[in-house]
């Protein structure tokens, strides 16, 4: 991701590039610093939170945060995922997230706004719960958290 100058940072790559890689689940700042330092960078975290924020400006990656004090975390989104008109589910154990996109949550947002006169934003919204696969007791690290498309 260029900026408009045209000009692309190393730094910027990579922080674009880990983003990509890790697709699957949401990342911290915090989590992407270290990743640089790991690569040989030595990232300044202003830097690193002014172009997260620039490109969840941009539509690239959705921003989550939780609670007030809770730290943001982000995930890029692919081309033709549609992060903000679904929500999203998120394991608190293993950490994946999965994309709600289903026929239930459209009569939702139907019955939210005939009945209710609500709309319903999907942007940045997660629900916790705990994935199947959890439940099931196959917990993994959630570093090694993948969403595998499957149903949690």
């Amino acid at each position: 991701m260029a900026r408009s100058d045209g000009y692309n940072t190393k730094t910027r790559q990579l922080i674009l590039d880990y983003l990509i890689n890790n697709r699957q689940h949401a990342v911290s700042a915090s989590n992407i610093l270290e990743h640089l330092e790991a690569q040989g960078a030595s990232p300044n975290p202003t830097t690193v939170y002014r172009y997260l924020d620039k490109l969840a400006a941009g539509q690239q990656v959705m921003k989550y945060v939780a609670d007030k004090g809770q730290k943001a975390v982000f995930q890029y989104v692919d081309e033709g995922q549609h992060c903000r008109e679904h929500l999203h589910l998120k394991c608190v154990v293993c950490g994946r997230i999965f994309h709600l996109e289903c026929d239930f949550m459209d009569e939702v947002r139907r019955h939210l706004s005939e009945r209710h006169g609500f709309a319903l934003q999907c942007e940045g919204s997660i629900l916790y719960g705990v994935c199947r696969r959890c439940s099931a007791g196959k917990e993994q690290n959630p570093s090694d958290a993948v969403d595998t498309g499957e149903t949690p």
